[in-house]
């Protein structure tokens, strides 16, 4: 049986291999890189449970339908 993993655990694990990865170089930036990396699967995942209701979507995300179009459109994830 596997343990399932909290969302913030898989992120510190995958942040602390990233600095692995730099091997002593200084990241830059990060909240930029992460915020791109995060947001466009979290789209995508909620725009599939929310069967391409855009109104339902930004309702779930807390955001504005209008925002939630813009974001889509930034990802290029609209049709």
């Amino acid at each position: 049986m596997t343990k399932k993993k909290h969302i913030e655990e898989c992120v510190r694990e995958n942040l602390e291999a990233y600095f692995a990865d730099l091997e002593g170089a200084e990241p830059h930036s990060m909240h930029d890189m992460l915020m791109d990396v995060v947001e466009k699967p979290l789209l995508e995942v909620v725009m599939k449970h929310a069967a391409g209701n855009q109104s339902k979507a930004a309702e779930w995300l807390g955001i504005n339908r209008n925002t939630l179009r813009r974001k889509l459109q930034d990802h290029k994830l609209l049709g």
